[in-house]
């Protein structure tokens, strides 16, 4: 017992994320050379690893949907943290921050996610098949929620794309409703809505082939899938200047670096994803790509209301045109992906191309 205790706790997907943890600490806020940047970024990859480790684990344990549920909200809630840190340490700086992280966040997963994991589960058998009615479900609410919260603004008559005081604590009402209703669904009475089906479109409600963890295991691989996520978000914080000083040196918009922060934080996810859809889970990669997009607007806005009793300056909510565009052409393609609840290449690649579009536009507004 002592050996497989001892042998457990010098597994890599232990000892990665508490020594990233524990370089995270070391460095904050600091300025660092080259090498330690690039220390620094290798745990960076080893603690996205060992998330999608712990976070399958614990999958595997509470059962779907719950298991992308957790993951999801968990690197959201961090995530959040992030972001009211940077806009209260700078709030000259930030005041379009949360729009931008959210929007990052919206078109990376319903996009890109989304994208990957229908391409790799048509390729492996010719059409990726998942649930037509949970996930209708759940881009509905996302579409509400980005519409609501990133869209609305640019239309009211305060002067820039922001809430009022009234309009803003609406807004964040509606949307800490919509997700917590949504959540209620998913893990309640349509429970069934969320779980991977056959070809057939009949539920498969449990894996077959491997015996679920104990709930010992379970704890502690969620204990240090929060830890590893702690530290993919603060390491990635840490990089950041390298990676504002890349991104000047390269004559990208600043902007752009939230690009490049929202993937790094996304990878978790988007690993996840990806494994399930190979494994033909496609229908758990969509729960995670949705989940994901949900959690970033519903959580994010409420806190962001919260948050703006102290903060200084306006808050830009308010998408430009160009990204109001892209959201728009996002929205109807994803509904016509979804609701025939069967995907080829062809829908997985349009979404990567969009995905490509954002980044593109991104760097070249």
């Amino acid at each position: 017992m002592a050996a497989q205790l001892r042998s457990r706790l010098l597994d890599w997907t232990v000892v990665v994320p508490v020594l990233a943890v524990l370089v995270l600490l070391v460095t904050w806020g600091r300025d660092l050379p080259a090498p330690i940047v690039v220390v620094v970024a290798a745990l960076l990859g080893g603690a996205v690893l060992a998330a999608v480790h712990h976070a399958e684990v614990v999958a595997h344990r509470v059962g779907e949907p719950y298991g992308s549920l957790v993951l999801a909200v968990a690197v959201t809630v961090i995530e959040v943290a992030l972001i009211v840190t940077l806009m209260i340490s700078g709030p000259e700086k930030t005041q379009s921050l949360a729009r931008d992280t959210v929007f990052a966040a919206v078109m990376i997963t319903c996009n890109g996610i989304l994208g990957l994991s229908l391409l790799l589960g048509a390729l492996r058998r010719r059409v990726a098949v998942f649930n037509p009615e949970g996930t209708g479900g759940a881009l509905a609410t996302v579409i509400t929620l980005a519409t609501m919260s990133l869209v609305i603004p640019t239309f009211t008559a305060r002067p820039g794309p922001q809430f009022s005081p009234a309009q803003l604590t609406f807004a964040a009402v509606a949307s800490l409703a919509l997700y917590g209703l949504f959540v209620l669904v998913q893990t309640g009475r349509h429970r069934d809505y969320f779980l991977p089906v056959d070809s057939r479109g009949q539920v498969i409600d449990a894996e077959e082939h491997a015996k679920p963890p104990t709930t010992r295991a379970a704890l502690i691989s969620l204990g240090l899938l929060l830890v590893a996520l702690i530290a993919v978000v603060g390491d990635a914080k840490t990089v950041s200047p390298t990676i504002e000083a890349a991104v000047a040196a390269a004559n990208l918009p600043h902007a752009f670096v939230g690009v490049i922060i929202a993937l790094l934080v996304l990878l978790p996810e988007t690993l996840a994803a990806a494994r399930a859809a190979r494994r033909d889970r496609v229908q758990i990669s969509l729960n995670l790509a949705l989940g994901s997009a949900m959690a970033s607007i519903g959580l994010t806005i409420p806190v962001i209301a919260v948050a703006s009793i102290w903060l200084e300056g306006p808050l830009l909510l308010g998408l430009g045109g160009t990204q109001l565009a892209l959201l728009a052409l996002t929205a109807v393609t994803a509904v016509l992906t979804v609701v025939p609840g069967r995907a080829n290449v062809l829908q997985g690649g349009v979404h990567l191309v969009l995905m490509a579009a954002f980044v593109f536009l991104a760097a070249s507004p």
